[in-house]
């Protein structure tokens, strides 16, 4: 990223930090808070929520209307991981660097606190979002529902689980990579068009741009589990090997993964050019992605 990216990325993410402390405070009963809170404020990239509201900033969209959708949206993010990392799911003992929340809080607080955060970011969107629409707040709220629900992330989390120590199809990994990790990509882009009023034209190339970008997204993850460092990574490497997981790295080779990980972001760049969507926030995290594949080669 370029130095004015950066900062401007910088800015969103302090934004997004700030909020995230203020909106989850510490109340009786404390533990479920603390939990909540320790995952939610362990750090991390703010990938989604920063792609939401620089996704709103391009249709207009005044700064404080979007930063609750962001911070929910970052919620339902260290929802799933929270859950993803659970012993009867992925078992990780460790996430962002440090223990996994059911490492430190235990399994039924840890899953109560997940699916507490499920409940609790609808609610901030809802408090806290004012001078706008109630419809585009529906909208927004259905976005946030689909991508929580059967219709995303639970959807591919399961189909990811049932293929363990299976040969699997193409399509099915696609199915994986697109419920388990791209729709919460296009939940941040579509949130932040949808509160700026944005054509359906550049709500579905948005939506596209999302999908490439969360492919290549999960293809590099894939990646780093087989040559990455606990220390670099920031969870346990080598866990998709441990059970059998099918990966495109296990289905087609190291060097055919990194090519179709250049392959999908030039894909996600094209669309913003192609469509005249103007964002360097945009076409730097798609950037940084490639360049990282790059330095794998």
């Amino acid at each position: 990223m370029n130095k004015e990216t950066k900062l401007k990325y910088n800015e969103y993410r302090k934004i997004i930090d700030e909020h995230l402390d203020k909106y989850i405070g510490v109340f009786y009963p404390e533990s479920i808070y603390e939990s909540m809170r320790y995952s939610v404020l362990s750090g991390g990239k703010r990938l989604r929520p920063v792609i939401a509201m620089e996704t709103a900033s391009l249709f207009g969209v005044q700064i404080e209307n979007i930063i609750p959708i962001a911070c929910a949206i970052e919620m339902l993010h260290c929802q799933s991981l929270i859950h993803d990392d659970l012993p009867c799911m992925d078992n990780d003992d460790y996430r962002r660097g440090k223990l996994s929340n059911h490492k430190v809080f235990g399994e039924a607080t840890a899953t109560l606190a997940g699916d507490a955060l499920l409940s609790y970011a609808p609610k901030i969107i809802i408090d806290n979002t004012h001078n706008v629409n109630s419809e585009i707040i529906l909208r927004v709220l259905k976005e946030f529902f689909l991508a929580a629900g059967v219709d995303g992330i639970i959807s591919g989390q399961i189909v990811d689980i049932d293929s363990e120590k299976k040969e699997i199809s193409k399509e099915t990994l696609e199915f994986i990579y697109e419920y388990k990790t791209a729709k919460l990509f296009q939940l941040a882009v579509r949130s932040g068009a949808i509160l700026g009023s944005a054509s359906d034209s550049q709500l579905d190339c948005l939506t596209l741009y999302a999908k490439y970008y969360g492919h290549a997204f999960q293809i590099y993850d894939d990646i780093l589990d087989v040559t990455s460092t606990l220390e670099d990574l920031g969870k346990t490497p080598g866990k998709d090997a441990d059970v059998q997981k099918s990966t495109y790295v296990s289905m087609y080779g190291m060097k055919q993964a990194k090519d179709q990980v250049l392959f999908l972001c030039e894909r996600a760049c094209d669309i913003l050019n192609s469509n005249n969507i103007k964002s360097e926030i945009l076409v730097e995290i798609v950037s940084d992605l490639a360049e990282g594949v790059k330095k794998c080669y």
